[in-house]
């Protein structure tokens, strides 16, 4: 079997269940030795004693397998605690070369209805959660180039959503807060590029624990993987983790199902210029008006079509 990660250490966000978990899994399956993030403490049985907590029993699997793994239970939305993950895998590995940023929650509700603090809880696990782990990788990856004098392995993996680029209603936060890691992974990706790292965005689309309420109305299949099995995500997550996909940086990729799609970045659709130094309103209305008169009724720049994509339809 390749191991493609073989020597390399990984932190996954998130790892104690559904898509964090696989991603883990798969990372170590391909050779890297893994930090298991899951925000939260060790529980309890139904007898009272002690039991393993998500990030605690995903590691006992990736040992079982035969693979190297830690786990780490701090918030990644906390500054310090972020740093200390960052710490904790160069402390315990050597280095860190991969991190895939997968952590985050829900609290869905129409914007009208939203209340501030499931707006900020939201931003705060998953745009805020990327950017503090990055901002600690990135040092790190930033001191090991310049104390080797050139490049070095790095490659980050963030996680956005569909609900990003399709528009969801029900999920203004959620919405928001991967539109916003979209815009970190790119400016990052240009940031760090001269370092030797790259960073790359998915949307994946999977039935987890997190995600059971939006996908209910969608049946398992009777045989076979669930095409919204999170197995299906976490390969992609290990190949942009890998030295193949070095030439890969600052790409947004669909996941789910047995397909990948490539999105393509925004382009100009249409630009008009003044007749004058500046426009006015007068201006604006004679050529923006017909200009949408003409556009198809409701479209935005959303792009809804992708909530569309399956395997084998073009």
């Amino acid at each position: 079997m390749a191991r493609p990660l073989q020597g390399r250490c990984a932190i996954v966000t998130g790892a104690g269940r559904g898509l964090g978990r696989a991603e883990a899994l798969e990372l170590a399956r391909l050779g890297a030795a893994v930090v298991v993030n899951d925000y939260g403490q060790p529980g309890r049985d139904g007898t009272g004693a002690a039991s393993a907590g998500p990030a605690e029993e995903v590691v006992a699997e990736i040992r079982a397998a035969g693979g190297t793994a830690l786990a780490h239970t701090g918030d990644v939305a906390d500054f310090d605690q972020a740093r200390e993950l960052v710490e904790t895998a160069v402390a315990r590995f050597g280095a860190l070369d991969i991190l895939v940023n997968n952590a985050g929650i829900l609290r869905d509700r129409m914007v009208f209805s939203m209340a501030e603090e499931e707006w900020d809880a939201v931003i705060r696990v998953h745009l805020k959660g990327h950017f503090n782990t990055t901002r600690f990788a990135a040092a790190h990856w930033r001191q090991r180039s310049k104390a080797a004098g050139g490049p070095v392995y790095g490659r980050i993996v963030n996680t956005s959503s569909e609900a990003f680029l399709a528009g969801s209603a029900g999920q203004p936060n959620y919405a928001a807060a991967k539109g916003g890691i979209v815009g970190l992974t790119t400016s990052t990706a240009l940031a760090l590029a001269k370092y030797g790292v790259t960073a790359n965005a998915i949307c994946p689309r999977a039935r987890t624990r997190m995600t059971e309420d939006v996908f209910a109305s969608l049946a398992r299949p009777d045989a076979g993987l669930d095409p919204l099995a999170p197995e299906h995500v976490a390969p992609l997550v290990g190949y942009l983790a890998s030295p193949a996909a070095g030439g890969i940086n600052g790409q947004l990729l669909v996941v789910h199902g047995g397909m990948v799609a490539v999105m393509e970045r925004p382009r100009v659709r249409g630009k008009f210029d003044s007749k004058q130094e500046a426009f006015t309103y007068d201006e604006l209305d004679a050529v923006l008006t017909p200009y949408y008169a003409e556009r198809p009724a409701g479209e935005t720049f959303a792009a809804a079509e992708v909530l569309g994509l399956r395997r084998g339809t073009p």
